[in-house]
């Protein structure tokens, strides 16, 4: 039995690090009162990147890698027991090819995004493939993209042979059980029954997991977390089980993993998948989070909706399974009981011969950025093109995510063509009574959770 360790640890370019702060301070905040300043505080929000670090975690093959992560998100205890590599330490007596070809490409004028990118091509670099995918997660405001992708495309598809593919092969990146005390207290429980027998010995603590969403909150100081019980290193929510019927999905995975494995078994998971964040955000981000912060605006929920999945959950009476449907009872609030977990995500596979699936994401950019509205369609045809099943799902347009179960009932057994489309948008568009907001109007919204289904069925039948 591994023991608890009561220290927080870790080890920062090779050197190893015992800090006295509050769990509850970032790794971002660390490293600027630390004097360590290469790393660059942006945004705040893990929009920009200029604070990305390389963590070495496990990915999705279960390898060690490095990964690029926000570092202004991540509270200092969850990254106990682990390596972490800053623009500081990737050069030794020369620099690394990633910075080499930044400079012989012009990649930086002002450079204070540039740490950022250099450490998002780090990790790429040694998964053999940089490309523009690597760099989804940094804003440059005065170089432009094309010097940057150019020293992407220069360092691509290397096979480096380095002191950092030795400390790959020398890591241990499980993450270890911890209670922490300063302070402010953290565990890091490495079983389900631990996580739930801490949750019942403190019912006040906050559940963490990627801490992609409560990270905001202490990145800017809006709150402070006396206790905190991170879900990573809990071995049941990090599976993927998969069976003739249906996809079981662990709910502390991380969401870059679920991209890769589940690759090309649900499009509409695929596409949102696409669209959420950006990858320093989809390495730390976790099903589970999105699902049970609740938001109104979840990128996730619309799309479990529409695949009718079922929530496994767990608690110190046992566990019981939930249609996602009754999950969400109002804004931020949901049917978790006191001292329960979500475990997995079920989705059913599809048992209709001819299933159309798809989903869809309105904001002010085109990635990497918060919903106006989000939608997701399933719709089943029998031999003669009449519905059969149908799911229409929404964020962004009620206090919860929502399904249009109303319009539902009214599709089936109609015809799949561009009359009935016609027929149900009035209706639909009168579906929902959105708020206005600085990311659209209510009525912009209305006309979204329209012509969005209609943009479903003219791509669905092309």
């Amino acid at each position: 039995m591994t023991e608890t360790a009561t220290q927080l640890t870790f080890t920062l370019n090779g050197e190893s690090i015992a800090p006295q702060h509050s769990p509850n301070t970032t790794l971002l905040q660390y490293l600027l009162q630390t004097g360590r300043t290469g790393t660059k505080q942006g945004c705040g929000d893990g929009d920009c990147g200029a604070c990305t670090v390389a963590i070495v975690s496990k990915d999705a093959n279960g390898q060690p890698s490095y990964q690029a992560v926000n570092s202004c998100l991540i509270p200092l205890g969850a990254v106990a027991g682990r390596s972490i590599v800053t623009v500081e330490g990737i050069a030794g007596e020369s620099l690394h090819p990633v910075q080499a070809a930044m400079i012989e490409t012009g990649g930086s004028q002002c450079g204070y995004c540039t740490p950022g990118f250099i450490m998002s091509l780090f990790a790429a670099y040694y998964d053999g493939v940089v490309d523009d995918a690597s760099v989804e997660g940094n804003l440059c405001r005065c170089t432009g993209y094309l010097s940057i992708r150019k020293a992407a495309a220069q360092v691509t598809q290397a096979q480096p042979n380095d002191e950092f593919v030795r400390q790959l092969q020398s890591i241990d990146c499980t993450p270890q059980p911890l209670h922490y005390q300063g302070v402010h207290e953290f565990y890091r429980p490495t079983s389900l029954a631990d996580a739930i027998a801490l949750l019942q010995q403190h019912p006040d603590a906050t559940l963490i997991a990627g801490a992609t969403d409560l990270g905001l909150e202490m990145s800017h100081d809006r709150r402070t977390f006396s206790k905190l019980i991170s879900l990573e290193a809990v071995p049941e929510l990090l599976q993927i089980d998969r069976t003739a019927d249906r996809v079981e999905i662990g709910a502390a995975l991380p969401l870059s993993h679920i991209e890769s494995q589940l690759h090309g078994e649900f499009p509409a998971l695929d596409a949102m998948l696409h669209l959420f964040a950006a990858r320093q955000i989809r390495n730390r981000a976790t099903l589970g989070g999105n699902i049970g912060t609740a938001s109104p605006i979840g990128d996730l929920p619309p799309v479990l909706l529409a695949l009718d999945a079922e929530l496994q959950i767990a608690g110190q009476s046992g566990e019981r399974s939930l249609p996602i449907a009754e999950f969400f009872r109002g804004y931020r609030q949901t049917a978790l009981q006191p001292g329960e977990i979500i475990v997995s995500v079920k989705i059913p596979r599809s048992q209709s011969a001819r299933r159309l699936s798809r989903s869809y994401k309105v904001g002010k950019r085109g990635t990497d950025d918060i919903s106006t509205v989000a939608a997701a369609f399933t719709i089943d045809l029998d031999a003669n093109d009449r519905i059969v099943h149908a799911r229409l799902a929404y964020g962004g347009v009620a206090a919860t995510p929502i399904r249009a179960i109303a319009i539902e009932e009214q599709l089936i057994d109609r015809p799949w063509t561009p009359e009935t489309i016609q027929q149900i948008k009035p209706l639909l568009r009168e579906t929902f009574a959105p708020l206005t907001d600085l990311r659209g109007s209510a009525s912009y919204r209305k006309l979204l959770v329209a012509n969005l289904f209609e943009k479903f069925f003219i791509e669905a039948t092309s």
